[in-house]
């Protein structure tokens, strides 16, 4: 298939002769460790995205979301996120693996501004941890410790243009799309209907996810 995209820059100069440089504040809003207001930020978060890659660069962005608090911070450089029953294709975990170095969005509904942190991950099994993030009744059975590198403010321009808040902008239910029927279709065989693929998720959805 042709390349469609036949302007494409290649240096850093040629980005920057189009858009300019970050103001003195966004140059200097990075901090390397989790502060006060970082782990306010991180107490009050219930969805976080987690970035990773492999070794060769391939990447994945996965959601991760909870209620409030169940992140723990450790200290002013370390915090933990639950590895909560998922549908067990560890992406997340075999990318760590082969390259530790991640990326992290936290979002607090209402609130357009983000919280980014970056550093270096690891799978870890401390019991005495994970016993800190109990759910339900139910101890995870692995966590990812973070060490964290960089931490910022993200502004709010995205989520304005978004209006992802504002009830007024979601599209109306009969308009969303139909997600057992994406399954079907993207795994295309008989022994996946629709039906069952519906029944599937609502079982998982109900009992599965702690």
């Amino acid at each position: 298939m042709n390349n469609p995209f036949k302007e494409i820059l290649t240096s850093e100069d040629e980005i920057r002769d189009l858009l300019g440089y970050p103001s003195e504040l966004v140059k200097k809003k990075v901090i390397k460790y989790l502060d006060i207001h970082c782990r306010n930020f991180i107490s009050l978060s219930p969805l976080l995205f987690l970035a990773t890659s492999d070794e060769q660069g391939f990447c994945d962005v996965s959601p991760r979301g909870d209620a409030p608090g169940s992140v723990i911070v450790i200290d002013e450089k370390h915090l933990v996120i639950p590895e909560r029953p998922g549908n067990r294709r560890i992406d997340s975990l075999r990318n760590i693996l082969s390259n530790p170095r991640v990326g992290i969005i936290f979002i607090i509904p209402g609130l357009e501004e983000t919280l980014r942190i970056n550093g270096q991950a690891f799978v870890i099994k401390d019991e005495k941890i994970l016993d800190l993030m109990k759910a339900k009744g139910k101890k995870p059975t692995l966590g990812i410790g973070v060490k964290v590198e960089e931490c910022f403010i993200h502004c709010a321009k995205a989520f304005k243009r978004s209006g992802v808040w504002e009830s007024k902008s979601w599209p109306e239910g009969d308009t969303l799309p139909l997600i057992p029927t994406i399954l079907s279709d993207h795994v295309n065989s008989t022994e996946f209907t629709i039906e069952v693929i519906r029944k599937g998720l609502q079982e998982s959805y109900e009992k599965r996810l702690y």
